[in-house]
């Protein structure tokens, strides 16, 4: 071989080198892309944008998840009414037009009354006793047993801790005062109400502020102070009632598409849950210190006296929801089931609960 003809031949090799290698890139070259795709998500929520409480918790819990994903999944938040009606998220998600939701259990007592436990039931347990019931008490089971017909998957997402007994224009006194009431109660709460007289009425939380001032309603609860005060109770109502025996817990609830949740990859499926989770204590602890503030506004800038029920009222309450949950637990098997592991949680820890809260709490303020 002469010197020109091994020159051609060396070219020649490296042409081919160059072709294999370019080839080789652009082969992989979709491989990669596709490994750095972003999945993207759609959540809708029950809450105005951004409210405080709820509507700050499902923002979060979007933002923690892209984050802990290194970007490789994007959650897309829509507020009430965006994309879907506040009461449409079970529906929407249940049918995939999105695969999450934020939102609160009661709100689908019509479609499937035994969910009003998964927020809280009057005279129930607190927010840390129902994250027990929920983890270590069989709760988590049974309320995946009450959506899986619908294709869900639930979990906590958040709460805004213990309720205020709702805004009242007119001071409560007695039983008599009740009659007539036109009162946005949700849950089992608004069932109580109901019979010692007074009229629920169901609205969205985005609704009750114009109702409240238009007359629709005569009384509202909705959160605390912090949630409240944003959104504007204290200008139509200055009747601030405690305890809120209805609520005394205040779950948020996310709502997965379960198809799609065991469609994503372990790794995104646990961060996704575990966003979710680390919620419950960021939210709960968040709601306590702006509720102690807000609180201190109401009073001193906004004119809003705090009343406790009187009672004679308070007693009625009880004993009514006494009445309507052993009623409710006679509705189905499973309704049944779910009102008998919620009771054994509040024997359990009730008496927990009394010893090292109430008794110190007492000793501290005393």
């Amino acid at each position: 071989m002469n010197k020109t003809s091994g020159q051609r031949t060396q070219v020649n090799r490296r042409a081919l080198l160059g072709a294999t290698a370019a080839g080789a890139a652009g082969l992989a070259a979709p491989a990669v892309a596709q490994e750095q795709a972003t999945l993207e998500w759609k959540l809708v929520t029950s809450w105005p944008k951004n409210l405080p409480g709820p509507g700050i918790t499902a923002q979060r819990i979007a933002d923690q998840i892209e984050l802990m994903s290194g970007g490789r999944m994007r959650v897309r938040l829509f507020a009430a009414g965006e994309l879907v009606p506040a009461l449409g998220v079970f529906d929407a998600v249940s049918a995939g037009t999105a695969q999450m939701a934020h939102t609160a259990s009661f709100f689908w007592q019509g479609k499937i009354p035994a969910s009003v436990y998964f927020t809280a039931v009057p005279f129930g347990l607190l927010p840390h006793e129902h994250i027990a019931w929920i983890e270590q008490g069989g709760g988590q089971a049974l309320w995946d047993e009450l959506y899986a017909p619908f294709g869900l998957k639930p979990v906590m997402a958040g709460n805004t801790g213990v309720q205020m007994g709702g805004w009242y224009k007119r001071e409560i006194t007695g039983l008599n005062d009740l009659k007539g009431l036109k009162i946005r109660m949700p849950g089992l709460g608004g069932e109580v109400m109901r019979r010692l007289g007074a009229t629920p009425v169901s609205l969205p939380p985005g609704e009750l502020f114009q109702a409240l001032q238009s007359g629709v309603l005569d009384a509202t609860e909705f959160l605390g102070p912090w949630s409240d005060r944003a959104m504007g109770f204290q200008k139509v109502a200055h009747n601030y009632y405690s305890p809120g025996f209805h609520e005394p817990n205040g779950t948020g609830e996310a709502l997965f598409n379960k198809t799609a949740l065991d469609g994503l990859p372990e790794e995104l499926r646990t961060i996704v849950l575990e966003a979710c989770r680390a919620e419950n204590g960021r939210a709960l602890a968040e709601s306590d210190w702006q509720n102690a503030g807000s609180l201190k506004l109401l009073q001193e800038e906004d004119g809003v006296t705090v009343r406790p029920y009187p009672e004679p009222v308070l007693a009625a309450l009880r004993q009514t929801a006494t009445d309507v949950l052993a009623e409710f637990a006679e509705k189905d098997p499973l309704a049944g089931r779910i009102q008998e592991s919620h009771q054994a949680a509040r024997e359990r820890l009730a008496p927990w609960s009394s010893i090292a809260m109430r008794s110190f709490m007492a000793a501290r303020d005393a």
